[in-house]
């Protein structure tokens, strides 16, 4: 049984909230919460009795506690499109089902699953190009990660209706294809207002045509499942409306986990992070990089420095927090992007004044030591960076699996079962 903690430092209950510090101190000061003293360490923490007033985070007080992992009754099948470097894939093998085809175009990418996993059936290319009816009635669940580029707020955006957007509609295809027990979709945040929400509404009128019933989106924080990172995903289930089935989103854990569980010895790893190469910064930015303590930013710099750092979005609203970031051992890291050292997205090592490497960069995102990323060293990291968090994918991977043993062990689902015995 998992002790709660009875207090969360300022970081933990910002990133817990999904808010800033800064909001945080402007409670403190209106009196929503009473931070008081560590009684150890004298830094600024919150009680736990204190947090229940907040909805989001209310299942850390229910005194449930999450059953063991169900182990599948059968081999459960899937079909995954748009597979990157495999955290989705992985993370649902995991949790115990068995690919039985990987789409993917990037090249690099579909070495990265063939090099870890050879007996996957990697088919690399468009996608608009696979013919998926020979799995019709044979495939369980058909999984795809939609590329960030058709719903995302970065640069023009672009309606669901441009051509990049129609990459769902080869998801919808293949689903109509295949018949899948269960299909799930993943994708970033900002689809869930792209287009004033006309977008996910389309993606469900488009499901629900084909017979599946669409659960409403869930957007699932990573840190939450066992991930040390602050990530946001938003997962659309939809469940065949013929079949009956029963899914239930996967259960929250108290514990949140920080980048030195992440790249020290401890209950993630078994090990500290094994040495990889990694980019590094230019001098100017180092030499800039090297005065921001651990947990801090570009505000604390000197003045004179701030503002030739950020030039014109010195005199912008909003935080920035993001920029010229070090983030701190005792926290859970940013959202990695694809390029580490860039500026707005830096993630500067605790420590060392250098972007994290190739290897920190994937224990962040949970893949396992063993898993061999393939390309440049631009390529790895942009392929760990677009992952689903691995410990995240196996979460959601889990629910599945109940929701399958359940559908299967109903009798009316159960023909299986007669023909294996007769096996």
């Amino acid at each position: 049984m998992v002790t709660m903690k009875q207090h969360y430092t300022v970081s933990e209950v910002a990133d817990m909230l999904g808010t800033t510090k800064e909001t945080l101190r402007r409670w403190d000061k209106s009196g929503k919460l009473k931070p008081i003293r560590h009684p150890i360490n004298n830094y600024r923490v919150y009680k736990l009795e204190d947090l229940k007033q907040f909805h989001q985070i209310s299942f850390m007080f229910n005194q449930a506690t999450k059953e063991d992992k169900s182990k599948p009754i059968r081999k459960f099948t899937s079909i995954e499109l748009f597979a990157g470097a495999g955290g989705l894939a992985l993370g649902l093998e995991q949790a115990g089902l068995h690919n039985q085809l990987l789409s993917e175009i990037d090249a690099n990418a579909c070495s990265t699953l063939r090099v870890n996993r050879p007996a996957w059936n990697v088919i690399e290319g468009d996608v608009a190009k696979i013919d998926f009816t020979g799995y019709k009635g044979e495939i369980d669940v058909l999984t795809g990660g939609f590329p960030c580029q058709a719903f995302s707020f970065a640069g023009k955006r672009l309606g669901f209706e441009d051509a990049r957007g129609t990459l769902f509609f080869e998801f919808a295809r293949a689903v109509k294809e295949t018949q899948p027990l269960i299909c799930l979709g993943e994708n970033v945040r900002g689809l869930l207002q792209h287009d004033n929400g006309k977008t996910i509404a389309g993606m469900t009128s488009i499901l629900d045509d084909l017979g599946y019933e669409v659960l409403p989106p869930r957007l699932l924080k990573a840190i939450f499942f066992n991930v040390p990172q602050k990530r946001e995903r938003v997962f659309i289930v939809g469940l065949r409306k013929d079949a009956n089935l029963k899914f239930n989103w996967p259960v929250e854990s108290s514990r949140i986990y920080t980048i030195r569980d992440a790249l020290k010895k401890g209950d993630l790893y078994e090990t500290d992070v094994p040495k990889s190469a990694g980019q590094s910064y230019p001098k100017a930015k180092r030499d800039v990089m090297a005065l921001v303590p651990p947990g801090g930013y570009w505000r604390d710099l000197p003045l004179d420095l701030q503002k030739s750092y950020m030039k014109g979005s010195f005199h912008l609203s909003g935080g920035k927090t993001g920029m010229a970031r070090r983030i701190s051992w005792d926290e859970p890291c940013l959202t990695l992007t694809c390029a580490p050292a860039q500026k707005q997205t830096e993630r500067c090592h605790p420590d060392e004044t250098r972007p994290f490497t190739v290897r920190e960069y994937a224990r962040i995102q949970t893949f396992p030591d063993t898993w061999i990323f393939q390309g440049s060293m631009t390529s790895q990291y942009a392929q760990i960076g677009n992952a689903v968090p691995v410990n995240l994918a196996q979460a959601v991977g889990e629910s599945i699996i109940d929701t399958l043993n359940n559908y299967y062990s109903n009798e009316d689902n159960a023909s299986y079962q007669l023909f294996e015995a007769i096996a």
